[in-house]
């Protein structure tokens, strides 16, 4: 007998076993990726979701703090084909549910047939199909989770000491990796709050302004935009992910939901410029639609959607993946010696 239940959005209910007991919904989604699971589980750009391994086996090199790229797991539950005992106790540990013995390959061939779809998720000894059934009824839709940055960020501005560039990079949800690519380069950096005003960044002189990845609908960032639209012109500005997404609508362009998302370890990058494919880490279900003012300079070869954007008369430079992904690919980690070079020459100009 089960004593686990996925409620799926297309009416079916999943029988599972518990690995680690609790109630939760969210949006299902899968990663392909085969290693980083314990990056991924602490990525907050996947708050509000119920991550699904498409890899068979998860938790082989068990669970090390130091690779956690915050200090939590983000999903709202983790759904695996088997999971070890390290990482089902860490999830538990964190009161997040987690089930296996699912068919994953089933499961994400119904993601990618019919896109990321609500779920709820009963798992324990007292689990049952209606309160998997009862938790997917209550589960909103992404774009409706308008507060989801104050869920991320940080509450409090956290300063590190440098004596490159001074960065104010605002976290809607940020990766410790990016903050770690930007220090070892020997920036100064400020992490701020998702709803940073414009006087505060002024405050503190920076000089690039770098907007994070973060989770949920990049039209639930207005503050960010704002930011964005006020220093256009002022400063050089950068972002990844999420925040390419909210630098090009602040620039006249648009964003839109994807069906599935692109969420591993391998998707092919074509650089316009130079010709060149880099495999890169990707994590995100929205994506850039029109650019703007901006140029479209890179895109995805599986399926052309934008992957970076630039303007030489405004200083924008923005990827839609992760170049800091750990652990890697590392095909593109010059995208932040650019993004400094691109704050140094703008102080020569000043």
């Amino acid at each position: 007998m089960s004593d686990a239940y996925l409620a799926l959005e297309t009416g079916d209910v999943v029988e599972a076993r518990a690995r680690a007991p609790g109630a939760a919904q969210g949006e299902l989604v899968f990663t392909t990726a085969y290693t980083g699971y314990e990056e991924s589980l602490t990525d907050p750009s996947y708050e509000a979701q119920v991550l699904t391994f498409a890899y068979p086996l998860i938790g082989n090199y068990g669970v090390r703090s130091e690779r956690f790229e915050s200090d939590r797991v983000h999903p709202y539950a983790v759904v695996a084909r088997e999971m070890t005992d390290d990482v089902a106790e860490w999830l538990e540990s964190e009161g997040v549910p987690a089930v296996d013995h699912v068919d994953t390959r089933e499961l994400v061939t119904d993601i990618r047939d019919r896109g990321a779809m609500k779920v709820g998720v009963s798992a324990g000894p007292d689990a049952s199909p209606e309160e998997a059934k009862a938790q997917l009824d209550d589960c909103p839709h992404m774009s409706d989770i308008t507060d989801i940055g104050a869920d991320v960020s940080v509450s409090e501005p956290q300063h590190y000491d440098g004596t490159g560039p001074r960065v104010a990079l605002v976290d809607c949800g940020a990766k410790g990796s990016i903050v770690d690519s930007l220090t070892a380069r020997d920036a100064e950096v400020d992490v701020l709050p998702y709803d940073v005003t414009p006087e505060t960044v002024a405050d503190l002189d920076p000089d690039v302004l770098f907007i994070s990845n973060g989770p949920g609908d990049p039209a639930n960032f207005e503050a960010a935009q704002e930011l964005v639209e006020h220093f256009k012109g002022e400063l050089p500005i950068a972002g990844i992910c999420l925040g390419q997404q909210v630098v090009a609508r602040a620039f006249g362009g648009t964003t839109e939901k994807m069906t599935f998302g692109h969420r591993g370890v391998n998707q092919p990058v074509l650089d316009h410029d130079s010709g060149r494919v880099v495999m890169t880490t990707q994590n995100h279900g929205y994506t850039v639609g029109e650019p703007g003012d901006l140029t479209v300079t890179q895109v995805n070869v599986n399926d052309d959607t934008p992957e970076g954007l630039d303007s030489e008369e405004y200083g924008i430079l923005t990827r839609q993946y992760h170049p800091e992904a750990n652990p890697g690919p590392h095909d593109s980690l010059d995208f932040f010696d650019d993004v400094l070079e691109l704050a140094e020459n703008a102080k020569l100009l000043a």
